[in-house]
């Protein structure tokens, strides 16, 4: 059935069909010769459809950036026209953080981004639009294959765009309304994209706030400790001071009083032998007091508190070498407390328990490990030490508690205590832990 029979077929007011058919079809009448414009009439519609889709697929581009964004919407543009040149400019001023400031886009598809090797009449349409020009006082004739659709923001003109098409390709109404409704969705696109990147640029700044307030928050409250740390530990050095110190003193007056009183070479012995160990106590104690005292103490390397443990802390009868191999790491501050300790109750047993008068201290560091070893000239046996601290693991007492604690610092750093002779002929402790953060 033909249209003009269907239409015969709709009732009829005053001799006319009704206006239905005519919302429906855009079409007054149903003869035939109005089919092609219906046909014509369609594929417009399905072209702005394509053009629109274009566009929003252009448009989403905001959150890359505005080189991206550009560069969609030129595409766009091209795509819908099959433009031949396109050209995108921004006025000078206007939106300033929007890159590239202008694109040309040729026949092949191409950036053209070299202002000589751009034709002349296109390169002067990028420069009229740099300065707000946007009347282009084209004729007719030139008018159906050139266009120019100016950017506006805000009332202003920001930039545009220029097109030419091909021969056979003229711009219609509907291109003019598909252009102009890029250009405006590019002005406001172009404004996000500054915002998101000055949003962007507080954001990284606040965050780096951020971090230097966290920063500067840990530094403070390690200062807070330190302080805490420093206060307890001159607390200890008074209470050692004016209790044990006073009392060690006092007990070795003491036994001085009652070896002067007895006759007895046996007892006198005997009491020789406490007066020295408690001379011992009060050095140590002394030595305690000094470190515990000892403002420089915090910020030192280990090479450095060994070589003051050496030289400050010892009875003058021990003398103490320190010898550092290899390139020093950075460890941790725990960690080089803990094998301080070690070193320092190391160089103690030598010094009262194993009657030594010479002793060697070495550092060495490796790639992977740290290796620390004290050795020494005294009476000192590995397999009675050995013995002694599988006695005192395992049945905990008040004796032999300095090798238990090493045992213990060692094993806290992932590492291993070992007892075997010495060069020297003595007694060496060995003591080897894996340097944090190394590789395997």
């Amino acid at each position: 059935m033909t249209v003009g029979a269907a239409a015969a077929q709709w009732p009829r007011r005053g001799g006319r069909p009704r206006p239905d058919l005519e919302a429906l079809t855009g079409l007054r009448s149903g003869k035939p010769h109005y089919y092609p414009e219906w046909r014509e009439s369609a594929q417009r519609l399905h072209r702005v459809i394509q053009a629109l889709d274009g566009i929003s697929a252009a448009l989403v581009r905001t959150t890359e950036g505005s080189e991206a964004l550009v560069r969609a919407v030129v595409e766009a543009a091209a795509d819908h026209l099959a433009a031949e040149w396109v050209v995108f400019a921004l006025v000078q001023g206007a939106l300033p953080e929007s890159r590239p400031r202008h694109l040309v886009r040729g026949p092949d598809g191409a950036e053209w981004p070299v202002a000589k090797s751009v034709p002349r009449q296109v390169w002067q349409h990028v420069e009229h639009l740099r300065a707000g020009v946007e009347d282009d006082h084209h004729d007719a004739a030139t008018r159906r294959r050139h266009l120019h659709v100016p950017i506006r923001l805000d009332g202003q003109v920001v930039g545009g765009f220029v097109a030419w098409t091909p021969a056979e390709r003229e711009i219609d109404d509907t291109d003019q309304s598909v252009l102009r409704i890029l250009a405006g969705q590019t002005a406001a696109a172009l404004q996000n994209c500054a915002l998101l990147d000055h949003t962007a640029r507080q954001s990284s700044d606040l965050k780096a706030r951020h971090d230097e307030l966290l920063h500067t928050q840990a530094a403070l409250g390690a200062a807070r400790q330190r302080e805490v740390l420093d206060d307890e530990r001159h607390r200890i050095a008074r209470e050692l001071h004016d209790s044990v110190t006073q009392y060690a003193l006092s007990a070795g007056m003491h036994i001085e009083l009652v070896r002067s009183e007895i006759t007895d070479k046996r007892l006198r012995t005997q009491l020789d032998t406490a007066k020295d160990l408690t001379r011992r106590a009060v050095e140590q104690l002394r030595s305690a007091i000094y470190a515990l005292n000892d403002e420089h103490a915090d910020g030192e390397d280990l090479p450095s508190m060994l070589r003051r443990l050496s030289e400050v802390h010892m009875p003058d009868e021990l003398r103490v070498e320190v010898r550092i191999g290899g390139k020093p790491v950075a460890l941790p501050a725990d960690c080089e407390q803990s094998l301080f300790r070690i070193a320092g109750e190391a160089l103690f047993n030598t010094a009262v328990h194993g009657e030594a008068s010479r002793a060697v201290v070495r550092l060495a560091y490796a790639a992977q490990l740290v290796r620390l070893t004290v050795s020494d000239d005294g009476q000192g046996r590995p397999e009675e030490v050995r013995r002694s601290l599988r006695a005192a693991s395992a049945t905990p007492s008040g004796e032999h508690r300095g090798l238990v604690n090493m045992n213990a610092r060692a094993k806290e750093l992932g590492g291993s205590l070992t007892f075997r002779r010495a060069r020297l002929g003595g007694l060496q402790v060995q003591v080897e832990i894996p340097v944090p953060g190394a590789a395997a």
